[in-house]
C-alpha cells in the first residue's frame, strides 16, 4: 500500500500546479507595459506548457497509485500572493507572487521526495526531482526578472 503522505503530497501538488496554471494565465493576459512583455511571455509559457505537463504527470502517477487527482469541488486557493494586481503595470508585484509560488512548490517537491524515498517509491522520487528542476529553474528565471527592477 502507498504512503498516505505520498499520497497527499501528490494531491496538494497536483492542486498547486493547476492554481498556478489559472494564476500564470491571468497574469499574462491583464499586465501591461513595455517592461512587462518578457514576463508576460513567461508566464504564458510556463502555464501553457510546464505547468500543465506537471498536472497532467502528477495526475497520471496518482492514478497508478489507485489514487484521485483533485477535482474544482475540493480546490482550496492558497496563492494570494500570486492573485493579479489591481494596477496592470504593477509587473514587480506579479514577479514577487511568481518568486512565492515557485518557493512553495520547491519545497513541496523536496517533501515529496523525502517521503517517496521512504515509502520505497522510485517511480514518484524521479518524478518529483524531474519537476523539482523545472521549478528551480522558473524560479531562476522570475529571480532574474526582479534584479531588472531593483528595488521598485
Amino acid at each position: 500500500m502507498m504512503s498516505d503522505e505520498v499520497i497527499q503530497l501528490l494531491r496538494k501538488a497536483y492542486s498547486d500546479e493547476m492554481e498556478t496554471v489559472m494564476n500564470y494565465l491571468t497574469n499574462s493576459i491583464i499586465l501591461d507595459g513595455v517592461r512587462a512583455q518578457e514576463v508576460k511571455e513567461g508566464l504564458r509559457q510556463d502555464a501553457t506548457q510546464e505547468e500543465i505537463q506537471h498536472a497532467q504527470m502528477i495526475g497520471e502517477r496518482l492514478k497508478q497509485l489507485d489514487a484521485r487527482p483533485p477535482a474544482s469541488g475540493e480546490f482550496v486557493a492558497r496563492q494570494d500572493s500570486l492573485q493579479p494586481p489591481e494596477d496592470p503595470a504593477d509587473v514587480v508585484s506579479v514577479i514577487d507572487g511568481v518568486i512565492e509560488a515557485e518557493d512553495d512548490a520547491i519545497q513541496t517537491y523536496r517533501s515529496l521526495i523525502k517521503a517517496a524515498e521512504a515509502a520505497d517509491d522510485p517511480v514518484t522520487e524521479d518524478l518529483a526531482v524531474e519537476i523539482l528542476a523545472d521549478e528551480e529553474a522558473h524560479r531562476t528565471e522570475f529571480k532574474s526578472y526582479r534584479r531588472e527592477y531593483g528595488d521598485n
